[in-house]
């Protein structure tokens, strides 16, 4: 029996992407010399500079940091330090001016518990010496899972993420809300942190947990925070740069199932929301999108799945499903971006849909019709086969700039996880639609 397993194991390795065969060289970015988690190159994050798609820049679980200056061909990593420490939960982002900022969860050496603040370093080159900022520590309380964006009309920096009262507490007195703090002087020092969710959950790291919280900002300025919880994916916005929010968050959607699950194979698996806007002054300009996993469909199909507004929030379209597949099989790890040049759409995920057991392909989906229509692509050259002994984090991600797109995800090949990307441009996939 075990051999029968293995013969299929390798009949489905060599079936790569069935008819829809990758057409990009996927670029293998090289671990860091001196990276000391012994899962390096999981929860990756990646930036293109907005003006110069030459320069990219990514990072990974627990400390890792890489730059490419020649678009992503080719890539140079070291190790990421802080006097606060470095816990994990990588965002990468370049302003406008070209500073790199990267925020990531604490780990001091002389307090009492990791996790105690947001920290955000920055660079004001993309290969120079970084420097420490961060927000402020509030007493024992656990601070989660960050994500960053800049206003495209003041240049402000906005941090959202989740606050536990105690992480893994079972107590009904404890619980979690998210939480926003924002810098006017590019990064170098950050506001009192504020709630902004009314609606909190519990302390678990489960679907009764408030999580997911991803900020993104329109051309007026105004702020706009997704997140998903036991009340389903809310959101709530600020009209005056984060000084006051809506006292209620508006109700989005449900997330059937909640936003944690199994999926064979896997350490484990979160279909937690992405929340985006098109700046781009095209056709959809001002429309915002969420994207995120669950299984309404069954335990055995997991699906991705989007929601926009055209009236900052207030109304949303019912979901529409990204994957396009009928194969009733797993798509997962989910991320989203918009190209703010064209307002294009696209979507990284895992695939299952060529396979019977858990051999996982990369997939990436696009729309440049504001989602009316979406074309899907598998973009790993060969699949993979995980672990559920070996932790593979919770995301893929990705970044689009003028038509350059740059997805980057991790595979495992007998339990060694290495991280790809791959060089992806908007007018290559234009040639394959036609």
């Amino acid at each position: 029996m075990f051999k029968f397993f293995q013969i299929l194991i390798i009949i489905a390795l060599t079936v790569s992407c069935a008819s829809n065969k990758a057409t990009f060289k996927n670029i293998v970015i090289p671990k860091p010399k001196t990276a000391t988690y012994p899962q390096s190159q999981v929860e990756p994050s990646i930036a293109i500079h907005p003006t110069n798609p030459k320069i990219v820049v990514a990072g990974t679980v627990m400390d890792d940091y890489y730059f490419s200056l020649d678009g992503g061909k080719t890539w140079k990593s070291e190790t990421l330090k802080s006097e606060f420490g470095v816990g994990g939960d990588p965002v990468l982002h370049i302003s406008e001016k070209g500073i790199v900022h990267y925020a990531h969860l604490s780990n001091p050496k002389n307090s009492g518990h990791k996790m105690d603040r947001i920290v955000c370093q920055y660079n004001l080159s993309v290969d120079g010496k970084w420097k420490d900022a961060a927000t402020e520590v509030n007493g024992s309380k656990i601070q989660d899972k960050p994500w960053i964006a800049e206003c495209p009309l003041t240049g402000n920096l906005y941090l959202t993420w989740t606050q536990f009262d105690a992480y893994q507490s079972t107590a009904e007195e404890d619980s979690s809300f998210i939480f926003f703090s924002k810098s006017e002087d590019d990064g170098k020092s950050w506001s009192k942190p504020i709630r902004i969710s009314k609606l909190g959950g519990d302390c678990l790291d489960g679907n009764n947990t408030v999580e997911g919280a991803v900020p993104t900002v329109n051309n007026e300025g105004v702020i706009f925070v997704g997140w998903t919880g036991p009340h389903g994916i809310r959101m709530n916005k600020s009209y005056d740069f984060g000084k006051t929010w809506l006292e209620e968050e508006l109700f989005v959607t449900d997330h059937p199932g909640g936003w944690k699950f199994d999926i064979p194979g896997l350490y484990r698996c979160n279909g937690l929301p992405i929340t985006k806007v098109d700046n781009s002054s095209g056709a959809n300009d001002g429309r915002i999108y969420i994207n995120w996993t669950d299984q309404r469909n069954g335990e055995q199909d997991t699906d991705n799945w989007f929601v926009f507004s055209d009236d900052d929030g207030a109304t949303w379209s019912s979901p529409i499903r990204i994957n396009q597949d009928t194969s009733k099989r797993h798509q997962f790890f989910t991320w989203m971006t918009v190209d703010q040049y064209s307002g294009a759409v696209y979507w990284v995920y895992y695939d299952r849909r060529n396979h019977e057991n858990t051999v996982t392909d990369v997939y990436l989906a696009y729309s440049f019709d504001g989602g009316a229509t979406i074309e899907e692509i598998c973009i790993s050259e060969k699949p993979f086969v995980p672990s559920e002994k070996v932790f593979f984090g919770d995301y893929t991600n990705i970044a689009a700039v003028d038509g350059q797109i740059r997805p980057i995800w991790s595979r495992m090949d007998d339990g060694n996880i290495s991280l790809l990307t791959a060089l992806i441009s908007e007018k290559r996939l234009k040639q394959k639609k036609r």
